[in-house]
């Protein structure tokens, strides 16, 4: 299966092919895997990401999964890049990884049927949609910040293509041990289906993203933790998380919070109250 990367290379962004160990530029030049400087490997106008995908995600919840699937947006401000930092904003604590596989749109798309949208995707790369809960009890609604934050959305390492996504594992590694071990087949709603349901009413174009959600198990991660996101024939994204040089302002805005739903949502089935909600006044 081909893959195709993008990198900094002399100064600028070059689209770069696989070659054993080696990158190899259009022109010829060639740089090993191991020193290159990664960036995402599309470029897209927006990323869609949905809420809840996963049965064993949804599982340890103890919820139900609606009729259709509902979405939120990452800004493209978010991106960053395989090895890239994470930044956990200085003040926040709630900061959790969620392994996935990203779609990347090849071609235009707007009302297609989910047997056709096929021939608009480009090809996957792996993602990990990171949330910052202490925004949670605001921003639940459009997941802005919690996740859309800079450097909330790693993408890479490369573009593959002719990949077949049916039946295939995807493993988050903190500092070398497995935390998330699902599969593509636990999904309620596939890759055809999730960029067809976009396209009835937003245009899709070459290069856009869709993040396909992720399996249970989601965990904050601290500075300091290395974070993998492997994916069965899509390879493995590498990121570490800092702290944020400045805090996040008080003169301004909501602040973050460390409320139950704060907590549960950020600590899943580890929450010691799971299930059991004080009723509402």
């Amino acid at each position: 299966m081909p893959e195709y990367r993008r990198i900094l290379l002399d100064g600028a962004a070059v689209q770069v092919t696989v070659d054993g160990d080696e990158l190899v530029a259009g022109d010829g030049r060639r740089v090993k895997i191991e020193d290159a400087q990664h960036l995402p490997p599309v470029v897209p106008s927006k990323v869609i990401a949905v809420h809840l995908n996963h049965r064993s995600r949804v599982d340890e919840f103890g919820i139900e999964l609606p009729e259709t699937p509902t979405y939120f947006h990452k800004p493209t401000s978010s991106l960053n890049s395989h090895r890239g930092a994470i930044v956990r904003p200085e003040g926040c604590k709630w900061l959790n990884y969620e392994g996935e596989v990203a779609i990347v749109i090849g071609r235009t798309a707007r009302n297609i049927s989910p047997e056709e949208a096929g021939e608009y995707i480009a090809g996957y790369t792996v993602a990990n949609d990171y949330g910052l809960h202490d925004f949670r009890d605001t921003d639940a609604g459009s997941m802005l910040r919690v996740k859309g934050s800079d450097t909330l959305c790693p993408l890479g390492p490369g573009l593959v293509t002719d990949w077949d996504f049916h039946g295939k594992r995807l493993r988050t590694y903190v500092n070398g041990e497995v935390v998330q071990d699902g599969s593509t087949d636990e999904m309620k709603w596939d890759m055809h289906y999730l960029v067809a349901d976009i396209a009835r009413t937003i245009t899709l174009h070459p290069g856009d993203v869709l993040l396909s959600g992720t399996p249970a198990n989601s965990r904050p991660v601290r500075p300091g933790d290395v974070v993998e996101v492997e994916v069965e024939g899509l390879g493995r994204l590498t990121n570490h998380i800092v702290t944020g040089p400045t805090p996040v302002r008080t003169d301004v805005g909501a602040q973050p919070t460390e409320s139950e739903e704060v907590l549960s949502t950020a600590l899943g089935g580890d929450w010691e109250f799971r299930g059991i909600r004080p009723p509402r006044r």
